[in-house]
């Protein structure tokens, strides 16, 4: 399966949401679209969802158009909002039923679907509660399972993290990547952006309506460490000493720049050396009998990357 984004538009009164968005991906790859608030995501996805339509451009999968064919894209993708409604009256086995029943399930293929979902997405146990009795993860449990009634091909995901634990975001992530290895195209917007660079393949950065970066992560922080000023690398260094005694070695050597104290046996420097250079300095502190247990020559992340290319501002 192929999804092709291509030159999206789409202009709410003075306000211009998506503006020319281009970009495409494939069956079993998880793809990021990052952005600050106001900068056109959630625009953009209804419209690869079917549920808004662009001022002009197209979404098309395997060449199937969401402005002339809506009604065949649903049958291929599954959308997952933000948020799942706080129905008092449905229990959680009632929704996916629902939803099972829409999608045209019958009989036993349907009690099987069913049970295959509350199986993958451990709802089990939660079938008889209400929705609007279910923790926030919980309920993005039954999203999940909603959007994978119908075994679409493509996932379509909104902020599907926000609001999660730590062990539901890893649960979370757990799931989208068996559901990457099962061949599903994956879509996500997030903003927790040290998840999106554990999971994803590759990345969509936008502003104001326009892309700014995309394309495979690894590829994008490798040509934003080309850009870093030298000055700006940083060594994390902890040992069994403590950070004075560190600091104090550090600074004989030229190529050290500001040096902080994390705690008692961490450290960060500045740094403006190259590859050879960080060994040599390794090589120095053990020299010192500075028993290091941990040194790292710290990258670019998507974090970092993501604030260099944003400016903050909105629409």
């Amino acid at each position: 399966m192929r999804i092709e984004v291509k030159n999206l538009f789409r202009k709410f009164g003075k306000c211009l949401a998506v503006n020319d968005v281009s970009f495409d991906f494939s069956s079993g790859s998880i793809v990021g679209f990052i952005g600050p608030n106001g900068a056109g995501k959630t625009t953009a996805i209804k419209i690869m969802s079917t549920l808004d339509l662009p001022d002009s451009g197209d979404v098309f999968y395997d060449g199937t158009s969401v402005v002339l064919k809506p009604d065949e894209v649903r049958r291929i993708i599954g959308y997952m909002p933000d948020s799942l409604p706080d129905y008092k009256d449905v229990m959680v086995w009632e929704y996916l039923d629902f939803f099972a029943r829409s999608f045209g399930l019958k009989g036993d293929e349907r009690r099987r679907t069913l049970s295959d979902i509350e199986e993958f997405t451990s709802l089990g146990e939660m079938r008889y509660k209400y929705l609007a009795s279910l923790s926030k993860g919980m309920k993005q449990r039954v999203s999940l399972g909603r959007t994978l009634i119908h075994n679409p091909k493509v996932l379509i995901m909104d902020e599907p993290a926000a609001g999660l634990d730590p062990r539901a975001r890893l649960e979370l992530r757990s799931l989208l990547k068996i559901l990457s290895g099962q061949g599903k195209a994956i879509l996500l917007s997030s903003h927790i952006l040290s998840e999106l660079q554990d999971i994803c393949d590759a990345a969509v950065i936008v502003e104001k309506g326009k892309i700014l970066s995309a394309g495979k992560i690894n590829n994008m922080l490798a040509e934003g460490e080309k850009k870093r000023p030298k000055s700006e690398e940083v060594l994390q260094i902890k040992s069994l000493q403590q950070s004075e005694a560190v600091k104090l070695k550090l600074m004989e050597n030229p190529l050290i720049g500001k040096i902080s104290v994390i705690d008692e046996n961490e450290v960060h420097a500045e740094f403006t050396g190259d590859a050879a250079a960080v060994a040599e300095l390794l090589r120095q502190l053990n020299n010192a009998n500075i028993k290091v247990v941990e040194f790292t020559r710290r990258g670019m992340g998507l974090e970092e990357l993501f604030m260099r290319i944003t400016s903050g501002e909105v629409q």
